[in-house]
């Protein structure tokens, strides 16, 4: 019996905690809102036509930005780096910790990123090592829209929830698809088709200190020697900065792979390149995505 009390009278406590924190928000709710007429949440631009660049008004609520039609097909693709920092600026403010969990100085360590000679400098974050870092400006022209293609804010993962709803192209929370992304840069050095070994193998075998870089030994004038033409990368500049060692070649096409595979990159065709495709070639796109081809000067 005794135990039967105690258990009634935890319980209404509950109840009653439960009802009046019930009872103080809303009057806190109603209190906000008092003379003030609520701004519908926009939904995913359901007039497509009419989708417009985000307000940045601090006055505008969390709920009304999230839903704003440029982070949704079609404004996304019109977003500009100053249209996406109006509200992520922080993004690219914030800087490493000074010291790890256990009291490891950042100073006085390496990242693994400070070990490559294509780096220089101190610790930065994720998004400023590809936006403002010295060698991504020089060697890259990253936006924001590059990675971010915009998603719903419902679905933190790419299965479908709904029936008869499409699978999102991102993965997990990070909201971005790494398959046309990441690991364009991020992919392994695929040697089984070129015919080498192993870049760390191979490569002794093609530099000295007259020829720095092993990979023009192939690249200069033989094969695949129409590349980089795109929005994001500055051509140019790789081109001059691949004189002067493999890693910057590298570097992207194997040296800092995160992931078991490689990315099939298109085939653009290039001067006296040989009319018979290999077999693992056959299915390869001849052009890049229309979203980062170069259009021509007029």
């Amino acid at each position: 019996m005794r135990r039967t009390t105690l258990l009634s009278i935890a319980a209404a406590g509950t109840a009653g905690a439960i009802l009046a924190l019930a009872s103080a928000g809303s009057a806190v709710w109603a209190g906000s809102d008092a003379g003030a007429a609520q701004k519908p949440i926009v939904v995913a631009a359901a007039d497509t036509a009419k989708a417009a660049p985000a307000e940045t008004s601090p006055a505008k609520s969390y709920d009304s930005a999230r839903w704003d039609p440029i982070h949704f097909k079609p404004a996304i693709d019109k977003a500009t780096d100053e249209d996406c920092l109006a509200c992520h600026k922080e993004i690219l403010e914030r800087t490493p910790q000074e010291a790890s969990p256990a009291g490891v100085k950042a100073s006085e360590t390496l990242a693994w990123y400070q070990t490559l000679d294509t780096y220089s400098g101190d610790q930065m974050t994720f998004h400023q090592r590809h936006l403002t870092s010295p060698f991504a400006k020089q060697v890259m022209n990253l936006s924001c829209t590059f990675c971010h293609q915009g998603n719903d804010p419902r679905e933190e993962s790419p299965g479908p929830h709904v029936a008869g709803a499409e699978a999102g192209a991102f993965t997990l929370r990070k909201m971005v698809n790494p398959e046309t992304t990441c690991l364009r840069c991020h992919g392994q050095y695929d040697y089984e088709l070129m015919g080498t070994g192993p870049w760390h193998e191979f490569r002794a075998d093609l530099e000295d200190e007259e020829s720095p870089n092993g990979c023009l030994s192939c690249h200069e004038e033989l094969f695949r020697t129409v590349r980089h033409q795109v929005t994001y990368l500055n051509a140019e500049a790789i081109e001059e900065a691949a004189k002067k060692g493999s890693d910057v070649c590298y570097g992207c096409h194997g040296g800092r792979a995160w992931y078991r595979i490689s990315y099939p990159y298109p085939r653009h065709a290039w001067p006296d390149m040989d009319e018979e495709i290999p077999d693992w070639a056959k299915d390869r796109p001849t052009e890049s995505e229309a979203r980062f081809r170069k259009t021509e000067a007029k």
